[in-house]
């Protein structure tokens, strides 16, 4: 005993300490993965309802549907799910507060479920399974979860959020029952806890169903993890087990067997092989048709009746039961529980009982199912058993014979049946008349109560706009006046909602000061100086003005012409020029020469072809037009020669390079026959080569000029080997990333720089014909320019279009903005225009309503179209709208805003997306929305990236010596033979066949190759593999669009054999996956060692440890030039943590090379004699007075001496050495990149922001980190540095996956993580292959799983979802723009389109008139709220409600609570109890907003927790009178919905609700008849659902807004995220709240935070940020509804304390003139000031008189609107946290990088 006692506190402490994270179970985490969902934990949850009645009516059919409708919420939400049951666990099921002798009940009720699920469910949702285990330990089991593939489980945990003493179910309960009580509730944690640990130690993940909440289209779930040691991991997966737990695991390996109590024996199963049963059924066939529920029944009392287990009385009542069930229709069996004396209730429960026993005992028997199928019974057990209508049959039959009960027809059946189960009764009492039927009653309209008892009219409501799309609601008027006599105030809005400084009235406006002007136009200043540097990193520019193309109005682009004769006429052309240009081509050919020695003088071969390509690339046309193809054929022979090297050396030693180095050749080959100023010589050569590689003929076309080579071609083409293979299988293997990857591209006047292809072609024509379109293509497919197209289009139509580009997080903002700045100039003849503008929620840069491309977040562009200030002016100018990562729809908290965008929109719009999953439906929903607004729309798609992704699976070495980062090799793409690093073909992935084929499953040349050898080595007669897919069938030259077509080919057979059992299909996956398998770990890894220099010793390598395992994969990618990397780590910590440990290594090794290096202490020997010469020459002399006139000449030096010493300094090695700065090989930095003038003031401007030292020193060796917690500043450098190629290691979370320009060679998953989904990675894999850089992309797995691997390489995209768009909220914004613009066209425009939508609903067809029937009764909530008038006009605190929208429906209970005078009273005695009144504002704030549910299983660790802790973690209830007052608006708003229910239900729904909702079972009898008189049935239901009416509930007893959602009828959509209401705890609902607000205000220790409230820090400021800015959101409303002067509400931009703390750090460096190093490049003047330079770190003051100061092309606003920019100074001083950042750049999204180069920036 006492060592299970242990075991159970060893367990409890373990969990208790396992971190968890809210996450939308779908979006976030599961996607479309499989998972699975255990048996009993999903029963307990639904079990446990209050609504249900088990224990007295025992309603079996309420249970079940209470399951279903729970598996009926995760199909809706299009979640992928197994069940799987535990005979174990079987007791786990039963709630707590169930009488022990119930049990057999509920096991009778669990037997039904599983049995009914089992056998219903794969006939309407095949996919999903139900399976049955005899424990976690079972080998079937394990067989299982490999054959699944499932990806996570969902269970219980056996928590309950109530303690037993504080469960009001237990009040009246013996102290010894209450023990009793509390043992069986830690066996039921105990067993629980056990299996979770079970499953975690398989590799698991747990998401808890009894914390799982429903939000409109999404699952919430809480989600613990599986690695025990990483507290800050919340779900890690895939990651090697830690030590702790499996010995923790072994140790209860008991506790699943033992702890439930019992574990069923086969002896409880019935006998039923007597052949008995068989003659009971052909017996009882005879009487009625039969069914499984009336076999149950009859085998089980003729049971029982033989072991004289039934009275004969209950066993004839039961028969009755049976019958009735059958005929009376479900709605007429709401019944009462009947009135029972104790002594009768006790014989009832005991027959149940042993029936229950019974039938268990045959449902569980394996023989009953094959008799059931013999007979081909209809399984209809869920309705075995109505324990209502049974106890009021009973207390019938008590009182009159069976006879005078049943009808005549009902009685002889009856009869029949006692016969042949041998049952016979006496009659007892006197014969009374046979009871009447009774028609059951319905609650009518006009009778309508509610639980208080007052009846709902409807308030009247009037409104020009709204009443056409109301017409078709009929309500009646409440005919009195409103109920409400207190006085109305009309509701103005008095300034912007977005920004509470700039008055709508401007007579209103203060003048501003001329220090305030100044410092707004400083900031412009400021801002603009930062984005030309940053526009800079984004194109290139290095060291020039940027040259943005001024764009004049309604100029044509002119298509440019072309010579006619194709290749022949553009060699006539060469051919004119050269003869014309004699004396220019010897000079051009002399100066080449003279190149040529140089480059010839260079012993690094692979220096030499770089150094000519560079040569090449830089060459003027006309030079090109004369050496283009020497210079090109030069490089050849420089490929040759190292190629003639190469092969001399083992395969061992240079095969991947010396295969790389041939293929390049080839590449260079094929394209020469394109170069300009061939020669015959060179062609004559080149085919040469070609023959003697034994390549295909690239085609040269007959050339006739020649001249003699100014270089001999040392070609020596007998020590050349030929290629092992045939050229066609060469170009397959090592020459897919050179292909040619023209898809149809052709020219086009109106794209300059590139030839697009056909989809770009096809998207312009869209857009030139002024139609919507959504794209779908990869990245680095070449979506950008399509956005930079429509802009052109704005511009160049006139000067007043708008586009708007909406971006999802202000780092894509910032970067669009920069992007255009780049790219557009122009000039307006009125003040107050300028070309673009930036608006976030805490900064601005331009005149939003002044540009004509506005770049803003979603929730920003909503605020501006409800603007009624907008609504005649600014809005009605909006011509198109992007929308860039549009899946960004699908997101559980901001989805919706932007699905109210889409339907708001008044023009066209541009829908841009790489990653959606169900492109084909989210189209049709955009085309109906888009249709409905008067535009056409087109879903335009594109599958192919640039460049391809190669997957490589990394294994560390067991020990690793690092002495220098290695050499990168020369001409190898890819990582293949690399040690550690196993190549993953796609195929391999699919080893779940249910996942089907992902269609963006892509394969490179190479792995078309090895897939068709796979298929053709296990092809069968049967399935054989058609010839025409032989690669001998491809052409001589095999290009990408042949590729894909073979591809296409090769998947189609694929996907046919894959949905095949009997084919290869498994053979061949298991073929391409053999690498993986043989893959073993390295023993060693030893880098570079200089010799003469002592060596690090070799240190052990953790493969568990990301820390120890990444500077070796660093080392790996650097000898492959597989650098730039992005290491995506989704743990801010861990982020830093690896870049530490790098910094730490590089460092440690480099003093170890230092101190050992001959070399090394040579050169500091050298450095210290320069030194010494230097100070003997120039001694250190007192500095001289300089005379007038000579302020030029040094006192003392002559010019001589002058020459002499820079001559000195330019010559000697040691002029630039830095004895301190990182040495070569102990750095990734590519010192090249960066002028150190730029590296110094990028380090001056991070000091001054206090950032941490190590950061500082990472940049310097080439390291940057880059996630949501840093620095914006820092963030900001590391992707301009990254840009640049200076830094060459990024360490990032998700915050570069979405948008960001970043491109890479190399995309490395460091680590598992609970957010690395099929979403994100391919939105972070598509950083790999920068176009325009890389002609493959590398992509590394580091210490995840390979089936994680396989999983995310092989999972669909998630579907998009969408959301319930019309909220409350919504429909007071639109009121309130309708009334402030005086029904302005736009606004009544806007709210036509909306309410005419066809499918309001992403997710399916619309339930428009249900839609239409919530807005309704969303007016009347506000009416009912004093919100709006009778006529639509907002009152009172309309603006504060509107402007928290989103808080929703926090912002409602707030106004309940003004409205009330709650806080009137609250604050009333703030001078006397100052204390004591903000303690009680911040607990009602903190359960109003920011509200954080508890885990259940928090209860039990509280007492230990708060002990320790100054946080109470729980939050205090709320004062009673708020309680009081929120509890009475939850009322208020219930029995508003309630009608809205019924008035729905009265004009469009007939039909009975008589069909389970998963299963599509029916129910109950189909005859009309009436129940019999004596049953006395309540009134059938018409809101609430017959199913839960079973347990006595009707229509006006709904307790909850929860309650009326969860027990609706079917037909009726009733979403309660949407209804505007606030569960007050804990009399509304049984989960506490977190504290961490009220807990913060009190103590301020973040440390507590994160320990006891389980709020990691890195989140707090964000959740602190959010806080404040619902605070800075009520102050300025009520400023504004106050009319206080503006002196004392004055305020920037509505945001959080956090964003205000960091815009007033920055502008402390813009009052001081202080310049940010992005400025080191300059703009010219284009869009802003010009800028410092890079050596300038200090902004002087310019005056007008300044020279050389260029004119500002585009103007700033106004000093009126400069205004809105200033910064106040009472702004939070205590949110000055300078290392945070946007609370909107987190984790997710994706989107291509850009290349660099003017052609490749156009199409990435």
């Amino acid at each position: 005993m006492a060592d299970k006692l242990e075991k159970q506190s060893e367990l409890m402490d373990w969990y208790g300490k396992l971190p968890t994270r809210r996450v939308d179970l779908v979006g976030d985490y599961a996607g479309q993965e499989l998972f699975i969902v255990e048996g009993d934990g999903l029963l307990l949850r639904c079990f446990d309802d209050s609504k249900l009645d088990l224990v007295d009516g025992f309603q079996l059919l309420h249970a079940a549907y209470a399951v279903e409708q729970f598996l009926q919420g995760l199909i809706q939400r299009k979640c992928n799910f197994h069940i799987v049951f535990f005979d174990i666990h079987h007791d786990l099921c039963i709630p707590r507060a169930s009488p022990s002798a119930l049990r057999s009940q509920y096991l009778l009720a669990r037997a039904v479920v599983i049995r009914h699920l089992a056998l219903h469910l794969p006939r309407t949702h095949p996919t999903i399974r139900v399976h049955t285990f005899s424990s976690t330990h079972e080998p079937a089991f394990q067989d299982y979860l490999k054959a699944s593939g499932a990806y996570f489980v969902m269970t219980h945990d056996g928590a309950n959020p109530l303690s037993v003493d504080q469960d009001p179910r237990l009040s009246g309960k013996r102290s010894q029952d209450l023990e009793s009580i509390e043992k069986q509730e830690l066996q039921r944690r105990t067993t629980f806890r056990a299996t979770i640990l079970s499953l975690i130690d398989l590799g698991y993940n747990i998401a808890l169903i009894d914390g799982l909440e429903w939000m409109d289209t999404k699952v919430r779930s809480t989600l613990s993890p599986r690695y025990l040691n990483q507290i800050m991991t919340m779900v890690v997966e895939g990651v090697r087990k830690s030590v702790a737990l499996p010995r923790l695991n072994d140790r209860l390996s008991d506790t699943q067997t033992n702890g439930s109590n019992t574990t069923q024996s086969q002896s409880e199963s019935s006998d039923i092989s007597d052949g008995r049963t068989e003659s009971l059924i052909r017996e009882a066939s005879k009487v009625r048709t039969l069914s499984e529920r009336m076999l149950i029944t009859l085998v089980a009392l003729e049971s029982m009746c033989k072991q004289d287990l039934a009275a004969p009385k209950l066993a004839v009542a039961v028969l009755i039961q049976m019958l009735l069930v059958s005929d009376l229709s479900l709605s007429s069996r709401r019944f009462d529980s009947p009135a029972i004396d104790a002594d009768d209730r006790n014989q009832l429960h005991g027959f149940l009982g042993e029936f229950a026993e019974v039938a268990k005992g045959l449902l569980q028997n394996p023989e009953w199912g094959n008799i059931c199928r013999r007979h081909s019974l209809s399984c209809d057990v869920t309705d075995l058993v109505d324990g209502r209508l049974l106890a009021r049959i009973w207390l019938e039959l008590n009182k009159s014979p069976a006879r005078q009960v049943l009808s005549d027809r009902s009685q002889e059946e009856l009869e029949r049946f006692e016969r042949i189960i041998n049952i016979s009764i006496e009659p007892t009492g006197e014969p009374t008349k046979r009871s009447k039927p009774t028609e059951s009653k319905e609650s009518s309209s006009a009778e309508f109560n509610f639980v208080d008892g007052k009846k709902l009219y409807i308030l009247p409501f009037s409104h020009d706009v709204f009443d056409k799309h109301l017409k078709p609601i009929t309500v009646s008027f409440q005919s009195s006046k409103d109920p409400s006599s207190r006085s109305m105030k009309v509701f103005q809005e008095v300034s912007h909602w977005h920004n509470a400084k700039r008055r709508l009235d401007p007579k209103a406006s203060h003048a501003l000061s001329d220090w305030d002007k100044k410092r707004a136009l400083r900031r412009n200043q400021f801002f603009m100086a930062e984005m030309a540097g940053y526009a800079a990193s984004l194109t290139g520019v290095t060291g020039k003005a940027l040259e943005p193309e001024l764009i004049t109005v309604s100029e044509e682009a002119k298509p440019t012409k072309l010579p006619k004769g194709g290749s022949s006429a553009r060699a006539m052309i060469d051919a004119n020029k050269a003869s014309r240009g004699g004396g220019k081509v010897d000079k051009t050919l002399a100066a080449w020469k003279t190149v040529r020695i140089n480059l010839d003088a260079e012993r690094s071969l692979q220096s030499r072809f770089r150094k000519s390509r560079s040569y090449l690339r830089d060459l003027p046309d006309e030079k090109k037009d004369v050496l283009q193809a020497e210079v090109e054929y030069y490089m050849i022979c420089t490929l040759l020669k190292m190629y003639r090297i190469l092969s001399k050396q083992s395969e061992m030693e240079s095969g991947a390079q010396a295969d790389g180095v041939i293929a390049l050749t080839f590449s260079m080959v094929r394209e020469l026959p394109n170069a300009r100023g061939l020669t015959k010589t060179i062609v004559s050569q080149v085919n040469t080569i070609v023959r003697a590689l034994k390549l295909p003929d690239p085609g040269f076309s007959p050339v006739e000029n020649d001249r003699k080579l100014s270089f001999e071609a040392d070609l020596r083409l007998s020590e050349i080997k030929a290629i092992a293979s045939a050229h066609r299988e060469f170009q397959l293997l090592h020459c897919g990333p050179y292909m040619d990857r023209n898809l149809d591209s052709a020219p086009d006047a109106r794209v300059k720089s590139f030839d697009p292809d056909g989809w770009q072609r096809k998207v312009l024509d869209e857009l030139d014909a002024e139609r919507s379109i959504f794209v779908v293509a990869p990245t680095s497919a070449g979506k950008t320019f399509i956005s930079f197209y429509a802009m052109e289009r704005i511009l160049r139509k006139n000067d007043d279009s708008v586009l708007v580009y909406v971006a999802p997080t202000k780092a894509l903002v910032n970067q669009i903005g920069a992007e255009i700045q780049a790219r557009f100039k122009k000039g307006y003849r009125h003040a107050g225009k300028s070309v673009w503008a930036i608006h976030t929620r805490d900064y601005r840069i331009n005149n939003p309503s002044g540009c004509q491309i506005l770049v803003t977040v979603p929730h920003i562009l909503q605020i501006m179209l409800l603007s009624s200030s907008n609504a005649k002016s600014w809005s009605k100018k909006i011509k198109c709208i992007i929308f860039d990562e549009i899946h960004c729809i699908g997101q559980a908290e901001d989805g919706v805003v932007w699905e109210q965008l889409l339907l708001l929109a008044p023009c066209p719009i541009i829908a841009l997306s790489a990653t959606v999953g169900n492109p084909d439906q989210f189209n049709s929903w955009l085309t109906s929305t888009q249709r409905s607004s008067g535009f056409d729309l087109t879903m335009i798609t594109h599958q192919h990236r640039y460049s391809d992704l190669r997957k490589f699976i990394y294994s560390p070495p067991a020990e690793f010596a690092f002495n220098g980062l290695p050499e990168p090799s020369f001409a190898t793409l890819g990582l293949d033979g690399l040690q550690g690093l196993t190549y993953v073909h796609p195929v391999a992935s699919l080893v779940n066949k249910s996942r089907g084929m992902p269609q963006d499953l892509s394969l490179e040349a190479r792995d078309c190759l090895l897939l068709w050898k796979s298929m053709c080595k296990y092809q069968t007669d049967e399935y054989r593999i058609s010839e025409d897919m032989n690669p001998d069938r491809l052409p001589q030259v095999i290009r990408k669009v042949d590729i894909i077509e073979w591809e296409n080919k090769l998947k189609m057979l694929l996907k046919s054999w894959m949905l095949d059992e009997e084919s290869p299909f498994d053979k061949i996956v298991a073929d391409l996956s053999k690498p993986i398998e043989k893959a073993e770990r390295p023993r060693s890894y030893r880098t570079r060692v200089e010799e003469g220099s002592v060596t690090t010793k070799a240190t052990e390598v953790d493969a568990d440890d990301l820390y120890s395992s990444t500077l070796p994969l660093l080392c790996q990618l650097q000898s492959r030039g597989a650098l730039p990397a992005i290491l995506f780590n989704y743990d801010r910590s861990k982020c830093e943590g690896i870049c530490r440990t790098i910094m730490k290594q590089l460092k440690d090794a480099e003093n170890a090379f230092k101190s050992s290096s001959p070399a090394w202490k040579a050169k500091i020997r050298g450095y210290e004699q320069y030194l010494k010469d230097k100070s003997k020459h120039n001694p250190t002399k007192a500095p001289a007075v300089k005379k007038k006139g000579k302020a030029n000449d040094d006192e003392g030096t002559s010019k001589a001496d002058k020459m002499q010493d820079a001559a000195s300094e330019e010559v000697n090695p040691y002029a630039n050495f830095d004895p301190d700065a990182a040495v070569d090989g102990f750095h990734f930095a590519n010192i090249a990149k960066a002028e150190a003038a730029e590296l110094a003031a990028i380090h001056k401007e991070l000091i001054r922001r206090d950032l941490p030292t190590w950061l500082m020193e990472s940049l310097t060796r080439g390291i940057g980190v880059h996630h949501a917690g840093m620095n914006r500043k820092y963030r900001q450098a590391v992707e301009m540095l990254f840009r640049k190629g200076f830094l060459r290691v990024v360490i990032a979370t998700g915050t570069l996956a979405l948008g960001i320009n970043m491109p890479c060679a190399t995309v490395v998953f460091s680590g598992d993580s609970v957010f690395l989904t099929a979403l994100n990675f391919r939105q972070a894999a598509g950083r790999a292959g920068r176009r325009g850089f890389d002609l493959l992309g590398n992509v590394v797995f580091q210490n995840i799983t390979t089936a994680k691997v396989c999983r995310l390489l092989s999972s669909r995209l998630p579907d998009l979802t969408g959301h319930f768009p019309v909220t409350t909220t919504l429909v007071l914004r639109l009121f309130t723009l309708l009334y402030e613009s005086g029904n302005s066209k736009f606004a009544v425009d806007a709210i036509n389109s909306l309410l005419s939508q066809p499918r309001l609903y992403l997710d399916g067809p619309a339930f428009k008139d249900q839609v239409l029937h919530h807005l309704r009764f969303s007016i009347e909530y506000l009416r009912r709220h004093d919100l709006l008038s009778a006529e639509g006009v907002p009152l009172n605190f309309a603006g504060l409600t509107s402007h928290l929208y989103y808080t929703e429906n926090s912002s409602f209970a707030l106004n309940a609570l003004i409205k009330e005078g709650y806080f009137h009273e609250l604050c009333s005695e703030i001078e006397t109890a100052e204390s004591r009144v903000l303690r009680d504002l911040m607990v009602v704030m903190a359960h109003l907003f920011g509200r954080r549910p508890c885990r259940h299983s928090d209860q039990e660790y509280i007492e230990e927790i708060v002990k320790r802790s100054p946080s109470v973690v729980f939050l205090p209830q709320l004062p009673k009178a708020a309680s009081r007052i929120l509890q009475q608006h939850n009322q208020q708003t219930l029995r508003i919905f309630s009608t809205y229910v019924r008035t729905f239900v009265d004009q469009h729904i007939d039909s009975p609700d008589h069909v389970l909702p998963v299963t599509g079972l029916s129910v109950g009898g189909s005859s009309s008849a009436p129940a019999p008189s004596f049953l006395e049935p309540l009134p059938s239901t018409k809101i609430r659902s017959p199913f839960v009416a079973l347990s006595g509930h009707g229509d006006d007893d709904f307790s909850s807004i929860a309650d009326l959602c969860r027990t609706v009828r079917s037909g009726v959509f009733l979403e309660e995220n949407v209804i505007p209401h606030l569960d007050v705890y804990p009399d509304e609902t049984e989960t506490p709240l977190n504290a961490y607000l009220y807990d913060f205000y009190m103590h301020g220790d973040v440390d507590a935070l994160e320990r006891a409230n389980g709020v990691r820090k890195a989140d707090v400021w964000f959740l602190l940020n959010d806080f404040s800015l619902v605070l800075a959101t009520i102050q300025t409303s009520l400023a504004n509804f106050m009319k206080i002067p503006d002196t004392a509400t004055d305020m920037e931009d509505l945001v959080g304390g956090g964003d205000e703390g960091n815009n007033k750090d920055e502008d402390q460096f813009v009052d001081s003139g202080y310049v940010s190093a992005a400025s080191s490049v300059q703009d010219g003047g284009n869009n802003g000031p010009a800028s410092a330079t890079a050596s300038t770190s200090i902004l002087p003051d310019r005056s007008s008189k300044a020279k050389g100061k260029k004119k500002v092309e585009e103007s700033w606003e106004e000093a009126a609107d400069a205004d809105a920019q200033a910064e106040e100074d009472a702004a939070a001083d205590a949110w000055d946290q300078d290392d945070s950042e946007e609370d909107d750049d987190e984790e997710g999204g994706g989107r291509g990088g850009g290349p660099q180069t003017a052609k490749e920036l156009e199409q990435g």
